[in-house]
């Protein structure tokens, strides 16, 4: 039985003739990037009433939460086993949702609790969460020129495999993970001295769930003593597990992440062979329960610090360590000082249950820039700072702020906002103390 139409045979014959395919749109807020940042900050944007598009270079939506298969929402609570939550809003939504579709869970740890979530959920609460609140897309679209008029931005111009697209707005966010809307415009930027190691995630299935898994501590300290009969250039890591299943993300690799086109395609190769390599080694020492696992889905290269803004504040690790409360703070963590700055290992400073530091509002935004406000990794911080401040917790905080900033803004200046009114907008990220996770 058929139910198409008629077959039709005939084609049409095409030739480009050398002009550029060009698409142009006008909207309030364009957002560059679309991971947990992008999407907060767009999805923030929309509830003000504001017409949004929301840019990424991969042909889909969810950035590293989704498609490096991060795995874990961290920074998101207060320390201690059942500490209160930090950030609200778009959070709320984010979790009721994964919560109704089993797709997380909440572990209590001796330090903090984190979230494990499913990666194809998330991405189905990003993609149908901006869908409805009408946020455009523009996804498999490179950044590759940005127009300034003096301390405005005016336009971001992307190239797509179908053709060009310039987005003209009022205001833009800077999500990108790499300051790229930043540094193509001109403005001033940071790169680290020392090198900032990314991560090969993966997800695993095929675990033996009639065997305990190994603890957390002996499985680091085991693969830490094993790393180099494997050939791993991290020596220790974690699985992320989810009680009842036979999946696991891990977390077990180094990798450099380079500013450089060719340099980085190379790491993507070497990052799923480090993995590889880390599953025969999960093999090898706990046959019973690891023995049949097998990689389900190889993660996008993971990348913590590349680049980031000069911001109107340089926060430094002594404010995080010191817990400054800043007059103009948007968001609050609790996260460790987590820098990953050498292949075999990384630093790890943890505080105590009654620790709480704060996100300065200065380092999101750029001295010379009137509409751009960064969120995530690519606000302004020293590297040890910057790594407690960029988890999804305090990114997600730092998406409703960048949206309610712009939108305070208007077409005047990000540095002259009355910060009594956006910290009042954001009095929940800031002051709230409940919130405990089930």
């Amino acid at each position: 039985m058929s139910y198409g139409r008629p077959i039709n045979p005939a084609t049409t014959v095409v030739r480009h003739n050398g002009e550029t395919l060009h698409r142009e749109l006008e909207v309030d807020l364009c957002v560059i990037g679309a991971g947990i940042s992008g999407t907060t900050t767009a999805l923030e944007a929309a509830k003000l009433g504001k017409k949004v598009a929301i840019v990424d270079g991969l042909p889909a939506l969810g950035g590293q939460a989704v498609n490096s298969i991060i795995g874990t929402f961290c920074g998101l609570y207060q320390n201690g086993t059942h500490g209160h939550r930090y950030t609200f809003g778009i959070a709320d939504d984010m979790l009721a949702y994964l919560e109704a579709n089993d797709a997380c869970y909440y572990r209590h740890g001796p330090m903090t609790t984190v979230v494990h979530y499913n990666e194809v959920a998330l991405s189905r609460w990003v993609e149908t969460s901006l869908d409805k609140a009408g946020v455009i897309p523009i996804t498999g679209a490179i950044l590759r020129e940005v127009e300034r008029d003096g301390r405005r931005i005016t336009a971001a111009k992307l190239v797509t495999r179908y053709g060009d697209v310039t987005v003209r707005a009022e205001g833009f966010a800077d999500c990108s993970g790499d300051a790229a809307l930043a540094y193509l415009a001109g403005l001033e930027c940071r790169e680290p001295d020392e090198k900032v190691y990314g991560t090969q995630q993966c997800v695993v299935e095929g675990l033996n769930t009639e065997v305990d898994p190994p603890e957390r501590d002996e499985l680091s300290e085991r693969i830490a003593q094993k790393a180099k009969d494997f050939g791993l250039l991290r020596h220790g890591g974690i699985a992320f597990y989810f009680p009842g299943k036979d999946v696991a993300v891990l977390n077990m690799t180094h990798m450099e992440t380079p500013l450089d086109p060719l340099e980085a395609s190379k790491m993507g190769q070497f990052g799923k062979e480090q993995v590889d390599r880390g599953i025969e080694l999960l093999k090898a020492e706990y046959p019973e329960f690891f023995g049949k696992i097998r990689v389900r889905s190889y993660g996008f290269p993971g990348i913590r610090q590349t680049r980031w803004i000069k911001g109107a504040h340089h926060l430094v690790v002594d404010e995080v360590v010191g817990q400054k409360k800043f007059d103009d703070a948007i968001g609050r963590t609790a996260w460790p000082i987590e820098l990953h700055n050498a292949p075999e290992g990384f630093v790890w400073n943890t505080f105590d249950e009654n620790h709480t530091h704060y996100i300065p509002f200065g380092s999101m935004i750029c001295p010379e820039a009137d509409n751009l406000v960064a969120v995530g990794r690519c606000i302004d911080g020293d590297p040890a700072a910057l790594s407690s401040v960029r988890v999804m917790g305090p990114c997600m905080a730092q998406g409703m702020a960048a949206a309610q900033a712009l939108d305070l803004a208007g077409s005047g200046s990000v540095h002259q906002l009355d910060m009594a009114a956006l910290q009042a907008r954001l009095s929940d990220n800031l002051t709230r103390t409940d919130g405990v996770a089930p």
